[in-house]
């Protein structure tokens, strides 16, 4: 609808016989439509809440967008081999790759449904990715439930190893997003989002919506049960904290806890809480990150939150649409936005730890 009216546009701007003759109730019922399209991206997107918010990303500053066309775009990360931004489409089951240089291209399908308990299955695929400490691609598999590894293609298709996808003999419910600590542990959230029926779906076997522990040795634990949609998680830059979102509606939220030396959690406090706004705006308490500083940027109701360390909301990066997870570029100098059908990019301010 955009490209036609453009060209609608262009060829009116030259004075094309046949455009001077096209019904003006054409373009009428046209515009509405495309002026939704041009709208959807807001022209100031940087709400600054406190001056603290400038020290982030300035105020002037403008979202770019890279890609489009997605259903819902997710868990982006920076590929620290070459710099390419890798991300999820969770419900067409697919990855892609966007750089400067070639633009999007597709990278793995399937990327999280690859046959594995079909039964009643809606097949979504990976949501939250992470380059671990051995540069591996490690995902979050919706319809496989479970963790894995990128291992390549085999015949054409890509293969999987799994690292977990049980706990007490019961399959996980979908795994979502995931962070590794320096000691090499995986803490990662299981919410039934890759379940039909979520809550009340047959296939759900954990009884709790909870955060997990995935140690060097393979044991699991886990650490939080009274979230009842764990979504994003982030450690601080010391370790000792781990922020968890929360993304529920009714309970919008973002949570921190202690991380103790046998990598247990305790101390679990609220951080903030965006219930008020889930009501007003679209998109909740999703994908977060940290800046070496301490200040977080968490997607929630209306775009991405900057909060300090000590909780304070700053501002928001208005994102017009949704906006499900963020990526912070190697040295920092971008911050990265899935937000609906869209992967868009802002400048931040130059950081020093």
């Amino acid at each position: 609808m955009k490209n036609f009216l453009l060209l609608v546009l262009v060829l009116a701007g030259r004075g094309c016989k046949r455009m001077k003759a096209l019904p003006v109730l054409l373009i009428m019922l046209l515009w509405p439509a495309s002026s939704a399209l041009f709208a959807a991206l807001p022209d100031k997107p940087v709400q600054v809440l406190q001056p603290e918010m400038t020290l982030i990303v300035a105020a002037d500053a403008q979202l770019e967008l890279l890609a489009e066309g997605f259903e819902w775009s997710e868990g982006p990360i920076e590929d620290p081999t070459n710099g390419d931004i890798v991300f999820s489409d969770v419900p067409t089951n697919k990855v892609y790759r966007w750089n400067e240089r070639d633009g999007l291209t597709l990278y793995l399908s399937p990327s999280g449904y690859t046959g594995l308990h079909p039964e009643d299955n809606p097949q979504q695929g990976a949501n939250g990715l992470i380059f671990n400490h051995d540069k591996q691609l490690v995902m979050a598999q919706h319809g496989d439930r479970r963790l894995a590894v990128y291992a390549g293609d085999e015949q054409g298709s890509a293969h999987y190893q799994t690292l977990v996808n049980h706990y007490q003999g019961k399959l996980l419910n979908s795994p979502n997003d995931l962070v590794q600590h320096s000691s090499g542990a995986y803490y990662f959230t299981d919410p039934p989002y890759g379940l039909k029926g979520g809550d009340n779906s047959s296939q759900k076997q954990q009884s709790a919506n909870g955060v997990y522990r995935l140690a060097p040795d393979g044991q699991m634990s886990l650490l939080i049960t009274d979230l009842n949609r764990p979504n994003g998680l982030a450690f601080s830059p010391d370790e000792k904290v781990l922020y968890v979102a929360n993304s529920q509606r009714s309970a919008a939220q973002w949570w921190r806890y202690s991380v103790n030396a046998d990598g247990s959690l305790s101390d679990g406090r609220l951080f903030f809480d965006a219930t008020a706004a889930a009501q007003q705006l679209s998109g909740l308490p999703d994908g977060l990150k940290v800046l070496p500083t301490g200040y977080l940027l968490a997607t929630g109701p209306g775009g991405v939150w900057v909060f300090s360390a000590e909780g304070q909301h700053l501002g928001t990066i208005q994102t017009g649409v949704a906006a499900a997870n963020v990526a912070l570029a190697n040295d920092n100098r971008y911050l990265y936005i899935t937000a609906s059908s869209y992967l868009l990019r802002i400048a931040l301010q130059p950081q020093s730890k």
